[in-house]
């Protein structure tokens, strides 16, 4: 029997998901990204368990670059680090208008000096220079608001460390990979590795507690 998924190679995997067989390759190319696969699923477990070389190199460079960034940052700091590393990923758009890694930077470098100025009590918004950094800085702060909103002077101040520390980010990982998308790429990954651990939530959950989003199932170095 053909596999449904790709109509080509022999299906030989039970995949619950489905409720069907597929081929081994579309259940390891397609797991956790087009195929919702459950917690019980005895090759999403092995995966988990055994991640292929490649890939467990490339999420130790990715952390090892992350890293710097989180010197020094509080427990709730870290998880609002984690929190803005998963938004990346969802608020960079597609196509043309689609954000690059100096939009993202100059998006959270605007975004900490607005917050940077309400911990004084003071209302002014510093707006990002180019369209694509003025959207990216306009759907976070949407999220950061929501998650700050019980104590917005105390969280002002926290978000304007954290987005400092991702403006830095973004310039450096840029320059390390020499991508202009290098920074973004990182957050992707980060995001399908979040959402790949057991029990992990669909987003992030702003009302866990102010200021606490949930915390990645994620060991640093």
């Amino acid at each position: 029997m053909r596999c449904p998924s790709c109509s080509t190679r022999p299906a030989r995997r039970a995949c619950p998901a489905l409720g069907r067989d597929i081929c081994p390759v579309c259940c390891g190319t397609r797991r956790g990204v087009e195929i919702r696969c459950p917690d019980h699923c005895v090759y999403l477990a092995s995966s988990r368990a055994h991640p292929p070389a490649v890939v467990r190199k490339q999420l130790d460079q990715d952390m090892a670059w992350l890293a710097p960034g989180m010197v020094g940052l509080s427990e709730p700091q870290q998880r609002l680090f984690f929190l803005c590393l998963t938004l990346a990923s969802r608020v960079r758009g597609e196509g043309l208008e689609a954000a690059r890694d100096a939009d993202f930077a100059d998006a959270a470098g605007s975004l900490a000096a607005t917050y940077e100025t309400a911990s004084k009590g003071l209302i002014y918004e510093q707006r990002a220079g180019s369209l694509p950094a003025q959207r990216v800085a306009g759907e976070l702060r949407a999220v950061l608001d929501e998650v700050g909103r019980e104590r917005p002077s105390a969280f002002a101040r926290e978000a304007a460390i954290v987005l400092r520390r991702l403006e830095q980010r973004a310039h450096d990982i840029e320059k390390l990979t020499g991508s202009p998308v290098g920074f973004f790429d990182l957050a992707g990954r980060f995001t399908r590795q979040l959402a790949s651990q057991p029990g992990a939530a669909e987003s992030p959950d702003p009302g866990r507690a102010p200021g606490e989003p949930a915390a990645p199932s994620i060991i640093l170095p």
